[in-house]
């Protein structure tokens, strides 16, 4: 547990201080930054396969996540900070999987809350756009067709969630997924080292098995980076759909 805070690099005890988790962030960000950076300054009419890939992740944002859920029209204000949260997530995912890096970015809740208020702020302000501020907070808090008394039991729990529930549900499930897939893979890595170098040799065979286990999860684990990165950006866009929406 102890790896989710590691001692300060830099600046220790100060507001500034710099440890190995930031330094993993800043890694992957600035092969982010590197890889987009050579791609549209390689980019050609007909693309190559890494000009190709580095599309397929940008269309995928765009056309799976943002227009399946918006429309056409609707996504385009919202493309870029879809596809920057995207990516940027399954960036911050996938380095807990990097041979020396070995933790995920999100694994601890600064990056997910920060990309959950950003969230929290957009559909807000897409909600008062649309509808104004009293609009969107009636609609939300006092849908119609509803008993008059039950809006004393509704209004409340409507409001929790749009001030707590819904940047929670995307903090939480992004956080504890990471912090999960770490840990099932520091205790099979673990055990396989304990078991083929310190422990006797009747139990050294098993090795094997904890080894093989703690691959299949790496792979697994690539996996759910994919996945929780979709979840999450698939949420921010259906949170800033409904603040939008007519009907609630």
């Amino acid at each position: 547990m102890g790896e989710f805070f590691p001692d300060a690099i830099l600046f220790a005890g100060t507001p500034f201080e710099f440890n190995r988790l930031q330094l993993i962030r800043v890694i992957a960000t600035i092969v982010l930054l590197a890889i987009f950076l050579i791609a549209a300054r390689r980019a050609k009419l007909v693309p190559g396969r890494f000009q190709n890939g580095v599309e397929m992740v940008l269309d995928f944002a765009r056309v799976n996540i943002v227009e399946e859920i918006m429309g056409t029209e609707r996504a385009r204000r919202y493309v870029p900070m879809i596809t920057t949260i995207f990516v940027t997530i399954l960036a911050f995912n996938l380095t807990g999987v990097v041979p020396g890096l070995n933790l995920s970015g999100t694994s601890v809740a600064g990056v997910a809350i920060l990309l959950a208020l950003w969230v929290f702020v957009a559909y807000w302000a897409a909600g008062i756009r649309q509808h104004g501020l009293w609009g969107y907070i009636r609609a939300n808090l006092f849908p119609p067709g509803v008993p008059f008394p039950i809006y004393f039991i509704l209004a409340p729990i409507e409001l929790l969630q749009l001030l707590i529930i819904r940047p929670a549900s995307l903090v939480i499930r992004l956080t504890a997924n990471m912090v999960a897939g770490h840990i099932m893979l520091v205790l099979c890595f673990a055990a396989t080292n304990f078991l083929l170098l310190e422990a006797a040799p009747a139990l050294k065979a098993i090795s094997a098995l904890t080894l093989a286990g703690g691959i299949a999860i790496t792979l697994f684990e690539v996996f759910v980076a994919g996945l929780q990165a979709y979840i999450f950006a698939l949420l921010a866009t259906v949170y800033i759909n409904m603040s939008i929406e007519e009907e609630h």
